[in-house]
């Protein structure tokens, strides 16, 4: 039972990130007009870059913390960062033309580590 609650922590967790990272980036879009312009062309300027990253570091400690709550599964918090990445590189194979490699890495490279770090943030009491 305890290998079923860690992998619905997972699901959560994912379904946290993606509601989060859609929350903020519409809130982005509407307050940011530039930057709504920008999106489907992925003509990001350095600041929406950064932006975009600390968006994705933001969703991704918050699933952390939020698999951490449901879960407490000592691989749960690395499985979530394997997850992401390997949800996110192939569309970050992609366009990787069109951003620079920094970015790709950078943002590529926090995922398991900003996992881990959400699961350690203790936001919220364990359950």
């Amino acid at each position: 039972m305890s290998i079923l609650k860690a992998i619905g922590a997972l699901i959560v967790a994912l379904v946290v990130w993606l509601v989060v990272a859609t929350a903020i980036h519409r809130l982005a879009c509407f307050l940011w007009p530039a930057y709504a312009q920008a999106t489907p062309l992925l003509e990001f300027t350095l600041p929406m870059k950064i932006f975009r990253l600390s968006l994705g570091a933001v969703c991704t400690v918050v699933a952390g913390a939020a698999a951490r709550r449901l879960s407490t599964a000592p691989w749960l918090p690395a499985a979530l960062g394997c997850v992401l990445v390997a949800l996110f590189l192939p569309e970050h194979y992609r366009i990787w033309n069109r951003l620079p490699v920094w970015y790709h890495l950078t943002f590529l490279c926090s995922l398991i580590p900003l996992s881990l770090l959400g699961s350690r943030m203790h936001l919220v009491k364990q359950v």
